[in-house]
Parts: structure tokens; sequence; C-alpha cells
């Protein structure tokens, strides 16, 4: 049986690359980077080499970058300390961002004289700015908007740029989950107007288990973990020298090679579309999945036309066939619940099929396009 692996939204392949890098820090650079002797010197070098990397790649200082668990707990930072420390009484998001964002704040709502405003989504999953801009309008609070980069389900990619300088506009606060977008694309962040983004390297060839939250300088926001003075105060805890290392490894990786294998996926992406629609009849492609500049080049979200009986052991029997994919994301992949996202873009026919996200890396190849296509064929019309 074959296994094709289409599941790179959920996580990445790690570079091997990558591996051999955190294997010889692990193997040499043992030391606890908060000692003062050689071996703490060593690990304590990975961490500040790998953070003048990282704020290099997206212009920004290197004390703006705060190490962290991952994107999730780079989301939680931000938003709770925003609350908690800057006297933000208003946060605007979506409907449709991923729950460690949406789950925060309603946590926060439940517990805090915070009010929540959604921004309208359209069809094709891009939000209303003339909403937002009401939004910010009206509010009489101080404000945070946390609205995501690229959307990991369906892949829209938001104006940042645009929702950056209505904040600045509004004296707003901005918060975006980039989880999606770095590593993908080209980001500057000295050149836009926000101020706490989060990032995990297993999304671009990189370790689980580790990512960053870039803190605008003299943001005022203080630490959610208290111990010892580890990442500049934000962040008690020894460092995870290995995965630190193994993320610097991949994303200089990823953007040295960024031009070149954003071809090869941009490339793959379109031939997987067009053979989708030469061999099955019907298929749809949600929120403009497909259209260039709308949408990230490393995903597809697709409805199949699929009848209801079928729709249920659909995703099994593309596993038992060594395709892996996710309905929906795969944070919610354990869940019986339906996509939060489509539910707020589809219609209400189109909501009752089947949707699955295909995701990409160089490491997929057009081959096995052919026989996820082939599979996903004979399972329709047999």
């Amino acid at each position: 049986m074959q296994k094709v692996y289409f599941d790179s939204a959920a996580t990445t392949k790690i570079r091997p690359e990558v591996i051999t890098k955190m294997v010889s820090v692990l193997n040499e650079d043992y030391g606890n980077p908060s000692s003062t002797h050689g071996f703490g010197r060593s690990a304590k070098n990975h961490i500040e080499q790998a953070r003048k990397n990282i704020a290099n790649y997206l212009g920004v200082k290197a004390s703006e970058i705060i190490f962290t668990s991952g994107g999730t707990e780079a989301d939680n930072l931000a938003i709770n300390s925003t609350v908690r420390d800057l006297g933000v009484r208003h946060i605007i998001t979506s409907k449709i961002e991923h729950h460690a964002v949406l789950h925060t704040v309603q946590e926060i709502e439940s517990r805090n004289a915070v009010q929540i405003s959604y921004v309208n989504i359209n069809q094709d999953g891009s939000i209303d700015y003339e909403h937002l801009k009401s939004l910010l309008s009206d509010s009489k609070e101080k404000t945070l908007v946390s609205l995501m980069h690229v959307n990991n389900e369906v892949g829209t990619i938001l104006d940042i740029e645009k929702v950056g300088n209505l904040c600045k506009e509004h004296e707003a606060l901005f918060h975006s989950d980039m989880v999606q977008s770095i590593g993908h694309l080209d980001v500057n962040l000295n050149e836009l107007h926000v101020d706490f983004t989060a990032a995990s390297a297993h999304k671009f060839h990189g370790p689980k288990g580790i990512g960053f939250a870039y803190i605008r300088k003299n943001s005022g926001l203080k630490p959610l973990i208290f111990g010892g003075e580890q990442e500049r105060g934000y962040r008690a805890g020894t460092e995870s020298v290995h995965n630190i290392a193994g993320m610097d490894e991949a994303l200089r990786l990823t953007y040295e090679n960024l031009v070149e294998e954003k071809a090869y996926i941009v490339d793959l992406k379109q031939y997987f579309v067009d053979t989708l629609k030469k061999d099955i009849s019907g298929v749809k492609f949600n929120a403009k999945c497909c259209t260039p500049g709308h949408s990230t080049y490393t995903l597809i979200n697709v409805c199949l036309p699929i009848t209801s009986d079928k729709a249920g052991i659909l995703l099994f029997h593309l596993d038992i066939n060594g395709i892996a994919c996710s309905k929906g994301s795969a944070c919610q992949s354990g869940s019986s619940k339906g996509s939060h996202v489509l539910t707020e873009i589809l219609n209400d026919e189109d909501i009752q099929k089947p949707s699955i996200r295909f995701s990409f890396s160089k490491y997929n190849t057009k081959q096995e396009v052919d026989y996820v296509v082939d599979v996903l064929k004979n399972f329709i019309t047999e």
C-alpha cells in the first residue's frame, strides 16, 4: 500500500538537517543555559543566536522574540496579558479563528468584564473590512483586534497591512496568529502595524513543542509564567535548547529555499486542482482556496460530491489506503463536531457534504496526487 502525506497544515515532516542539528546540540551542548560555566554558555549561545536569526528573518529586534512551547501558548500569552496588563476591555476577532484564539477570548469573556465582537465573514472566507472599521469606530474601550494572517482550514489570507493600519488609526492593539504564514510567506513585521504574533516550528519542517511570540518593544506585557528570569522575564523555566536550535535551523532553510520550494508547491497545487476537476464531476473548492493571492499556496479545501451514507467513512477509507489528510483542522480531528470555519462560510447544501483539507510540502509529488485522486474517484463511483 502506498503511503501519502497530504496533511502538512497539521504538521510538517522535519528536515533531515534539522534533526542533525538537534542531535548535535543534545550530544554536545547539554548544559543549563542559565549556568555561567562553559557548558551553560555554549547552550545559551544557541538560544541567543536563534533569537537574532529569527528576528532578522522577520525584520524585528531580537529582544522582541520570546520562545514558547508553540503557537497556542504564544496566542494565550498575548491575548490574556493585554487584558490583564494593558487594560483591554474590548476584543474584536472572528468566528473562523483557530481555537487557540477563539477559546481564549471566550474564557476571558466568561470571567472578565470584557466585550467580545465578531467581525462579519464573507462567503469567500475573507473578513468584512468595512464591518471591522465600523466596530473599531464604535468602540469606546481599549481594544485588541485578533485576526489570523492565514486561515488554517481554507487558507484565506488576511490583508494584514490594511488591518494594521485600521488598528493604528483607531489606537487599537493588533494581534495576529501567524502560525500558517511564517515560514511560508515573506513577512516583515517592522513594516506592519502588528503588536503581537505567534509562530510554531512544526509548521515549517521544525520540531513540535517549540515556537515563539513576537511582542513589540515596550508593549507593557508582563509574564504569565513566574520563576526564573528566562526569556527576558516573560516565560520562566529552563529553555528547550535543542528545540530552539532546531527551529532556528528549520526557519533558516525555509527562507533560503522559499522561492524555489514555493514555486514547486504552487505547481503541485494547481496540478491537484486540475486533476480533481478533470476526474471528479461536481467537485467544489471552498472559500476560493484555489485563487492565487486570496489563499495560501499550501493547501486546498475540497467539497466532494459524496452521498451522506458514504460521507461518514470517507476519512477511514482514505486512511486504509495510506492517505493522510484532514477533515477540518487537526486540532479538532478527535471531535465529532463539524468545522466551525466551514459552518460560517458554506451554504446549507454544501455543509451537508464532506469537505477535506489537503495540504502540501516540498516532499509531495504529482504521482501522489494521481494516487489520491484515483482513490477518491473509485470511492465515489463504486
